[in-house]
């Protein structure tokens, strides 16, 4: 049995650490991942500005055995600029690549895709897009290999 889980992915316009620290005062816990934007493979297509390079291109704080609070920083130049009231998606989690292509093509269908389906530079098989009633969702399935690796490499 495969197990998905749900969690809040919030946006912010560069207080994202300010944020999380806030938030991880109030809940505990630690962060088991921080990445900045200058930590991700340069591309071309999508060159970062010096002044974003310090901002939060992912954060996690796990509060409870399911549920991790997740955020990042953007921007119009990330893609979308931050509304406040309108920064929240919905992250969907799955333990396997087929189980996450479903719920990718099925909650998309109709709607508009902001990232296709693929592997990424962090190991996963992501996507991210608005369904047809704009609710913006993230799906995410952690890769064997990627696992594997981190398994051998503790």
């Amino acid at each position: 049995m495969t197990m998905t889980t749900i969690n809040p992915y919030l946006t912010f316009n560069g207080t994202c650490e300010e944020a999380f620290n806030f938030y991880k005062s109030i809940f505990g816990g630690e962060f088991p991942y921080i990445g900045k934007f200058k930590d991700m493979p340069e591309n071309p297509e999508y060159p970062v500005a010096e002044a974003d390079k310090d901002k939060i291109m992912h954060i996690s704080l796990p509060i409870s055995k399911e549920t991790v609070l997740m955020g990042s920083d953007s921007s119009a130049a990330f893609g979308k600029a931050t509304i406040v009231g309108n920064n929240m998606t919905i992250s969907v989690n799955c333990d396997s690549v087929e189980e996450v292509t479903r719920i990718y093509k099925g909650l998309s269908e109709g709607g508009k895709i902001f990232m296709p389906l693929n592997k990424t530079f962090w190991g996963a098989y992501f996507g991210q897009f608005t369904d047809k009633f704009g609710i913006q969702w993230m799906v995410n399935c952690e890769l064997q290999e990627h696992k594997d690796y981190e398994a051998k490499n503790k």
